[in-house]
């Protein structure tokens, strides 16, 4: 029996990011969910063809996740965040700062990736303030990147939707030209070869605002709410190198890629950029409870560690920084991350995904597909009635007539399997969506 509620009863919840009056109409419920499998309310069992929204990277239900969660719960349900602590949260800083590159060794947790990124801005600007540098306030951000939604995020994030309807942001931030040109890129395993150059426009940004004004520059390592763009091959480098040389911070956004996507505990490996910070969220507790954070390098932190010592050096902060129950569920999903291999795994998985997701190259309406890791964007042509409208469809038809969960952004999909997906899974997905794009032509 059907657990759907009454459409008179589905309006109280506004739903984020989500056509909620289309949505009432046909709701797409999901009431529960095991390994590579949603349960929907009927039933039926959906394939994920994207983690949730990238972060169950270790498949739904993980049972040590779950038992992490359950003991946690019995023992130490809430510790304060301010003035006090409990020891788990120092032992995941610890065990953070050993998978992170060079001296990236400090974190300042939050709860969401949108915090995270407000952390981060709030740190940087502290962070040039002590050093006699508070005139630097500006941030440089990217065309079509999303840094969340928070004010700090939305303002330096570069995706139109999430910004016209909120006038005035914040002061004092511009952006860098988006990395893709599907005239140039379109249909490019990994890394495209064209655009390494457009990472020379930071050095335009910084003459024309002066780099003494200018606090930090922010980019997701490969753009992912927008649809997947991978970096041109040697962008991130450059990008870094001029940053480095005017003492600007660079910061990597790596809530999506961060934790396995991309074949590592966070794409700065996979590039060799050692960033400034890196925040974080989704996989670190493979999205069982909202967890997030910031990592940065020593000199960041030393920076700031000064004043009376009774006093915070930060005045920032969560109620619920480090709870213990997302505590307890990161510390289990680092355990399976690394006693099943995934980050390793997902790096094997890759050329294979790759081959498949490209499979779908004469599909209808495809006009560009773009897999990286264990993650592929694939755009479609928009219908002649309006953007947005096919890849609705698609999303429809996949969930109520193919058994499928897969993320839409306007007319791209995304494919982000869990990292403990099989070969099999993933050409299963491919077939699926086959059939669905075949049905909306």
């Amino acid at each position: 029996m059907s657990d759907i509620p009454n459409p008179n009863e589905l309006a109280s919840y506004w739903m984020p990011y989500t056509s909620n009056r289309a949505f009432r109409r046909r709701p797409r419920m999901i009431s529960g969910a095991k390994g590579l499998y949603y349960i929907a309310s009927d039933g039926r069992r959906l394939l994920d063809a994207t983690s949730g929204l990238y972060c169950v990277n270790a498949g739904h239900g993980h049972p040590k996740i779950v038992e992490a969660i359950k003991s946690s719960a019995e023992t130490l349900d809430y510790a304060p965040a301010f003035q006090f602590a409990h020891p788990k949260a120092f032992e995941l800083a610890g065990r953070l700062a050993l998978l992170a590159l060079d001296d990236l060794n400090h974190v300042f947790f939050a709860n969401s990736g949108s915090e995270a990124v407000d952390t981060a801005m709030k740190i940087a600007l502290a962070y040039h303030r002590a050093r006699g540098e508070g005139s630097r306030t500006r941030f440089i951000g990217r065309e079509r990147g999303y840094h969340g939604v928070g004010f700090g995020g939305m303002s330096v994030g570069g995706i139109p939707g999430n910004r016209k309807a909120f006038g005035s942001q914040l002061p004092g931030v511009d952006h860098l030209k988006t990395t893709y040109n599907r005239d140039k890129q379109a249909f490019s395993k990994g890394e495209p070869d064209w655009g390494a150059e457009l990472a020379d426009e930071l050095e335009g940004l910084i003459a024309l605002h002066d780099a003494s004004n200018i606090a930090a520059v922010i980019v997701e390592p490969v753009a992912g709410s927008t649809g997947c763009l991978p970096p041109p091959k040697g962008y991130l480098e450059r990008l870094g190198a001029i940053a480095r040389k005017h003492g600007v911070l660079l910061i990597f956004d790596e809530v999506i890629t961060g934790f396995g996507r991309l074949g590592h505990a966070f794409a700065a490996q996979r590039y060799g950029v050692v960033p400034d910070m890196i925040t974080f969220a989704k996989g670190l507790t493979n999205g069982a409870v909202p967890m997030s954070g910031v990592l940065l390098r020593e000199g960041i932190h030393e920076a700031l560690m000064v004043g009376p010592e009774v006093m915070p050096e930060l005045f920032h902060g969560y109620t619920y920084s480090a709870h213990p129950l997302a505590t307890a569920a990161a510390l289990a999903t680092l355990d399976v991350y690394r006693d099943e291999g995934l980050f390793e795994r997902a790096d094997e998985m890759e050329p294979g995904f790759a081959d498949i997701m490209m499979g779908l190259k004469d599909a209808p309406n495809v006009v560009d597909i773009r897999p990286v890791g264990l993650i592929c964007g694939i755009d479609l042509a928009p219908r002649s009635d309006g953007v947005a409208l096919r890849g609705y469809e698609v999303m429809e038809r996949a969930f109520h007539e193919h058994d499928l969960y897969v993320r839409v952004s306007g007319d791209t999909l995304v494919v982000a399997p869990p990292l403990v997906a099989e070969m099999s899974d993933i050409e299963e997905i491919a077939d699926r969506l086959r059939q669905v794009l075949e049905k909306v032509a």
